[in-house]
């Protein structure tokens, strides 16, 4: 899909998202995971600001996405919460920034809509600092083979409507990628994963530091 048609889909949308009320399920993963964002943080494809109650006090937050509609309501809800953020109108994919910038670097439900999201968690590791984290909340094919059948018959429909992926398998990617995952949770079925990250280079960051006790953090 052109990415200008993209961006159209997801403007179209900005209401509709400021005004969504989510289940109290998804609410407790978007604390659960936020609780560990600190310091610089970036925010990719930021939509409406779903996260924005969610972060911890003292966060600077960048705040990204290509649809000015999203950044719209994102900047109001910022305003309401009084969260110390400066918005980026940009695509993701061709957004570039120096090398270690953020302490943290947040995706959530936003790998279903990339062309590259490999590419994209490329960038990530580049992004992030070596003692920081990477936190993702994005959502995939299933383990069950009736639902993921599912999910690729009506994907070429879903995403020509609301411009989502919903077959791709997220923690593959991520392990594919420069990232390493120090920790992940999967629920609905593995439809829907947590996960906390460093870029693969902190590894060495930390066995130099001597640091490593065993613990997640």
């Amino acid at each position: 899909m052109e990415k200008q048609k993209l961006i159209q889909i997801f403007d179209r949308q900005a209401n509709q998202y400021a005004k969504k009320r989510e289940g109290s399920k998804v609410k407790q993963w978007r604390q659960r995971l936020l609780g560990d964002a600190k310091g610089e943080v970036l925010e990719l494809a930021a939509g409406a600001g779903a996260n924005f109650p969610f972060y911890p006090p003292g966060v600077h937050l960048a705040a990204a996405d290509f649809s000015p509609a999203m950044l719209e309501q994102a900047q109001r809800a910022a305003r309401e919460l009084r969260l110390d953020a400066r918005f980026i109108c940009a695509d993701i994919e061709e957004l570039d920034f120096a090398a270690h910038s953020f302490d943290t670097i947040v995706s959530t439900l936003s790998m279903c809509s990339y062309d590259r999201p490999r590419m994209v968690l490329e960038k990530i590791a580049g992004w992030c600092r070596p003692d920081g984290l990477i936190l993702l909340m994005e959502h995939g094919i299933s383990s069950n083979r009736a639902l993921s059948a599912v999910q690729r018959a009506l994907n070429p429909l879903l995403y020509r409507a609301y411009g989502c992926h919903h077959n791709r398998d997220i923690q593959g990617l991520v392990r594919q990628s420069d990232l390493h995952i120090v920790r992940a949770e999967s629920y609905w079925l593995d439809m829907i994963h947590l996960i906390w990250a460093r870029p693969r280079a902190s590894l060495s960051y930390f066995n130099c530091m001597k640091i490593w006790d065993g613990t997640i953090f």
